[in-house]
């Protein structure tokens, strides 16, 4: 029987893997965090991801309000992904595509639009 010597060093001893679904899941939460007034009827954020070492390239598709600032949504969407997933994760990330697949009237809640 062989006794050990010496420590090996934690960063040594191995790594940690983090699923592309797990940080597809923390991205859209991130994202239904950042809209503002999301709407009633509306779908869930959903993210895809792409994970390279340490690195994440986020696509999230969401559904808005109308009329809203679409812009300013999106950019606070891709604030707050790149910061949750970061700040989660531990990853970069040098991107992150928003896609708005529709926007919700306000009326479309009671089933007719004005």
């Amino acid at each position: 029987m062989t006794a050990v010597t010496g420590r090996v060093a934690a960063a040594e001893r191995g790594e940690t893997r983090i699923a592309d679904r797990v940080v597809a899941k923390i991205a859209a939460q991130a994202a239904k965090e950042a809209i503002d007034e999301p709407p009633a009827d509306g779908a869930s954020p959903r993210a895809t991801v792409t994970v390279h070492r340490d690195a994440a390239r986020v696509r999230v598709s969401l559904e808005l309000g109308y009329p809203s600032d679409v812009g300013r949504q999106c950019g606070a969407v891709r604030r707050r992904v790149a910061q949750r997933v970061k700040a989660l994760a531990g990853m970069e990330v040098p991107e992150v595509a928003v896609q708005v697949e529709r926007l919700r009237p306000a009326g479309a809640a009671q089933g007719r639009i004005r």
